[in-house]
């Protein structure tokens, strides 16, 4: 994880976590409008209330302040994907991952537009974490999938295809949130369009991977 030029002082005070966290912030209110290509240090600072001197105080340069939110967003996102149980009931875990990520598409649609943006750019900045700890992350819990495959609790299917389309479903009603809204409309368009999207999704998901015959 990138370390914040302040972090790396001997005593690290509340003021210089604060005025990092404040960086930070508008660091991310500027990526994910703009990506990373068409964002600038002095449109980050002006966002942040300082001076562009000040704020290369905290983080020498523009990728050190992308990669921080990089990494805390994919931290946060992957947590429900490691919870993934074998032990647990597929469907219970199915539904339980689709909420959740839905959860974090309502609850931070920012940071999934900018790890959106990272990747339309060809992820020049994360392709380490790609091919690294994620693509770990996603085998170990293809196996989880196929060991249910095995003993018949699910449908055959590609697991890595499954886990792509339940990020897509999902990532789509924060990436593509003004089309949704003005699609559905002024009547559907405040927060219950999650919890719609939600039971449309556990149902369309667990439907397609209950093996014939099922209770």
């Amino acid at each position: 994880m990138a370390i914040p030029r302040a972090a790396q002082t001997q005593r690290r005070t509340r003021i210089q976590e604060e005025k990092e966290e404040v960086i930070l912030e508008a660091a991310l209110d500027v990526f994910s409008r703009r990506g990373f290509r068409g964002a600038t240090i002095d449109q980050i600072a002006e966002v942040a209330g300082m001076s562009k001197p000040n704020l290369l105080y905290y983080f020498r340069t523009k990728e050190a302040m992308h990669r921080t939110l990089i990494d805390r967003v994919l931290d946060t996102w992957l947590e429900p994907l490691r919870a993934f149980d074998a032990e647990g009931d597929p469907e219970e875990e199915v539904r339980s991952y689709i909420r959740r990520k839905l959860e974090m598409a309502r609850d931070f649609p920012r940071e999934s537009r900018l790890f959106a943006n990272e990747i339309l750019q060809g992820a020049p900045n994360i392709e380490d974490v790609l091919k690294g700890p994620l693509k770990a992350l996603v085998d170990e819990k293809v196996e989880v999938i196929r060991s249910w495959i095995s003993a018949g609790k699910i449908v055959g299917c590609d697991p890595y295809h499954l886990i792509f389309s339940i990020w897509s479903t999902t990532q789509h009603y924060a990436d593509f949130d003004v089309q949704v809204r003005a699609v559905l409309g002024e009547g559907r368009a405040c927060d219950d369009r999650f919890e719609d999207a939600a039971r449309f999704l556990e149902a369309f998901f667990v439907r397609g991977l209950v093996p014939i015959g099922a209770s």
